[in-house]
């Protein structure tokens, strides 16, 4: 995509804080972070949310996503993160290039857990969501 800021980033277009790079995978400290460390891992291609990611690309990205955590803990010393996916502009997903966020954690940081993100307590009971999802995979 032309326009696409990551795309710019993973083509070296756009100077970034690289920590960690792959074949098909970069990761680099977030411009604007809400923690010592915030980095994002995105594919060089563009794919604009991760249901678009093939199996193979998808444990290339598990790697990548580990070695930055280990850099990121061994360099700032803490063994706690918090990973998201923002997926959709209704999940907050502002750039629509596939990115996961590695947010370090830290004593007395002010975070939440992921459950912080959203509530929205269902209508509908569990058993009915999960005919719901049953349902579809069977279609």
């Amino acid at each position: 995509m032309n326009n696409c800021v990551f795309c710019k980033i993973a083509q070296k277009e756009i100077n970034a804080y690289i920590i960690s790079e792959s074949e098909n995978f970069l990761s680099f400290l977030d411009i604007h972070p809400h923690a010592p460390g915030h980095t994002l891992v995105i594919p060089k291609f563009h794919f604009q949310n991760f249901k678009e990611l093939s199996e193979e690309l998808g444990i290339e990205f598990i790697k990548i996503v580990k070695e930055t955590i280990n850099l990121i803990s061994q360099a700032l010393k803490t063994n706690d993160f918090t990973l998201g996916i923002n997926e959709g502009p209704l999940a907050g997903q502002a750039v629509l290039h596939l990115h996961l966020h590695i947010l370090p954690r830290f004593k007395n940081d002010k975070g939440g857990s992921i459950h912080s993100v959203v509530f929205n307590q269902p209508q509908q009971s569990l058993e009915e969501i999960y005919e719901k999802i049953k349902n579809a995979s069977e279609s």
